[in-house]
């Protein structure tokens, strides 16, 4: 069993900025998210796409804002159960909670912190025929790329238009013995120097580019073997080891909306005037997942509800302890692997 102080559910910005502010605090965090790697949203729909309304970025990549936040929390050394999703949660007579995942792995927690974003995301899939019977038992069809070593020398069919598709089309052209990259317009929705890398390595026939065309079905007995594709109303047969569908994620609530939270709109309901607590104690839901009279999804008040979230968890796991808030420029940094960031001492010399 896993033990913390605090489980985060969601690795977002949000998540994992709570993780920081804990650990200012000498709190240690764990992190379940159904994505097999941290980020949510920032790395699974828009990893090259700017934001403009974080704090001293004028602009930032969302990946590279997800790189940031990684560095920042490294120090304080959280733990990460990804690609399985928070299923059921027991409050403990001592007040502690029990959270298990859907694989089973149980985590033990003083507090537990929503920080789901808009829910637990489920891949877009495509209407086909046999679909679930492939998608089962390694048969060929996959929705993320978890380990990319799993298709060196194999030949992919990758659908989509967005810059998932994209992205994973140009890193498995070095990985795999062969990419066909299929797309229902000739138009693609990404980022431009994607875009235009794609086009260089279909000249330089490290990628197959089918478009306008949709994957309609599906060849072979025990596994894929080909898939069928649509060009113009007509039909072609290309052979695959693996078809990835890159559709985008469906954003849903999830197994939360039935452990007893107060819900409004598919969002959980918190105390906005104190800590962003929910109607359970010891339960707070920070970030797109919350809501309260004015509540804006940005991730910047994320970050806000992050930093108040980790002082009540504080105060209650520190009865009669006052802590004195003091900023970072003054106190520094200690990592919980030794580390220290810190400002540079003034100098101490006479003026002649």
């Amino acid at each position: 069993m896993i033990e913390t102080d605090i489980l985060i559910i969601g690795a977002g910005p949000t998540g994992l900025f709570a993780v920081f502010e804990a650990g200012l605090l000498k709190l240690k965090c764990h992190i379940i998210d159904g994505l097999p790697q941290p980020g949510g949203q920032l790395t699974e729909l828009y990893p090259k796409k700017p934001i403009f309304d974080i704090p001293g970025f004028p602009s930032v990549l969302a990946g590279d804002l997800v790189d940031n936040l990684m560095e920042q929390i490294k120090q304080f050394q959280p733990g990460f159960t990804l690609g399985e999703v928070a299923e059921n949660i027991q409050k403990l007579e001592d007040g502690n909670f029990i959270v298990t995942t859907n694989k089973g792995t149980e985590h033990k927690a003083k507090a537990v912190a929503i920080a789901g974003g808009l829910g637990s995301f489920e891949p877009r899939k495509p209407i086909l025929k046999d679909l679930e019977f492939y998608e089962q038992e390694d048969r060929g069809v996959d929705y993320f790329v978890k380990d990319p070593e799993k298709y060196r020398g194999k030949r992919v069919v990758i659908s989509g238009g967005g810059d998932s598709a994209l992205d994973w089309s140009i890193f498995l052209s070095n990985v795999a013995s062969e990419v066909t990259l299929v797309h229902r317009r000739n138009e693609f929705r990404g980022a431009l120097d994607s875009v235009e890398k794609v086009q260089e390595l279909k000249h330089a026939g490290k990628i197959k580019l089918i478009t306008p065309g949709e994957v309609v079905g599906f060849k072979g007995s025990e596994r894929i073997e080909s898939v069928d594709i649509e060009v113009n109303g007509a039909r072609m047969n290309v052979a695959t080891d693996y078809f990835i569908p890159l559709f985008g994620l469906t954003p849903k609530l999830g197994p939360i909306a039935h452990w007893g939270l107060e819900i409004e709109k598919n969002a959980i309901v918190v105390n906005n005037a104190l800590d962003y607590q929910t109607n359970i104690e010891g339960i707070y839901a920070i970030g797109d997942v919350n809501t309260y009279p004015g509540k804006l999804k940005l991730i910047l008040c994320g970050f806000h509800e992050a930093t108040l979230m980790c002082q009540s968890v504080y105060n209650k796991l520190n009865p009669g302890k006052k802590y004195v808030l003091k900023y970072t420029t003054v106190s520094g940094v200690d990592g919980f692997d030794g580390t220290r960031k810190e400002a540079e001492k003034a100098v101490v010399k006479a003026i002649d």
